[in-house]
């Protein structure tokens, strides 16, 4: 990640914890300038317009702290089931860990919109720092969550986000991944999860 990135990120944090504590309204004032401040550095720098940046990167409140996004790893004869997006890429199936859900929930859910099989979680993979392994760079920390899972019925079913589901040897792995989501170093490391018994987490 550039350091410009980190710096912008680094103010958009302070601001927004000191937007969530302070009572003094002169320091209210300081702490939406510097929030201001990170957003027109993003603007500036990414060629995006300020209104959506602010729209990206100032709408939360409170204490700021990573989103989670969680990934199933399902294998089936020593193949790995990938989802087609509507974008064309492919990813394992998965996305934003929602209100309410654990990891482990969250993941089955994830499993059953996009691909329709039914599923039960097995083990944890890794748990990785999104911006260190994934492009392009987020402007918000974001923890994945990569879980081993095992297919236990259904079939898939076409809906809003994927128009196919289907399962790829490691030598078959699609070069159109959506790298924001997946790499295929992700995807390796699903497989040498896979084949070691003795596993042990990775993380970042």
């Amino acid at each position: 990640m550039e350091q410009w990135l980190r710096w912008a990120m680094e103010l958009q944090s302070l601001a927004q914890a000191g937007l969530a504590y302070t009572e003094s309204v002169y320091d209210r004032e300081r702490y939406e300038r510097l929030r201001d401040i990170s957003a027109e550095m993003l603007a500036e720098k990414s060629g995006i317009p300020l209104s959506r940046v602010k729209d990206l990167f100032c709408n939360e409140t409170g204490y700021q702290t990573p989103k989670l996004d969680t990934r199933a790893a399902i294998f089936r004869d020593g193949k790995i089931l990938l989802v087609h997006e509507n974008n064309g890429t492919w990813s394992l199936p998965g996305g934003w860990c929602d209100v309410l859900e654990s990891v482990r929930s969250n993941t089955l859910k994830e499993v059953k919109e996009e691909t329709g099989l039914d599923a039960e979680a097995l083990r944890l993979i890794a748990v990785q720092d999104r911006n260190r392994h994934n492009t392009p760079a987020y402007a918000y920390g974001v923890c994945k969550v990569f879980v081993l899972c095992a297919a236990t019925g259904g079939k898939f079913a076409e809906n809003s986000e994927t128009t196919e589901a289907k399962f790829f040897s490691l030598d078959e792995i699609p070069d159109h991944l959506a790298e924001e989501k997946t790499t295929r170093e992700q995807i390796e490391m699903c497989f040498r999860a896979l084949e070691d018994e003795n596993w042990q987490v990775q993380f970042d």
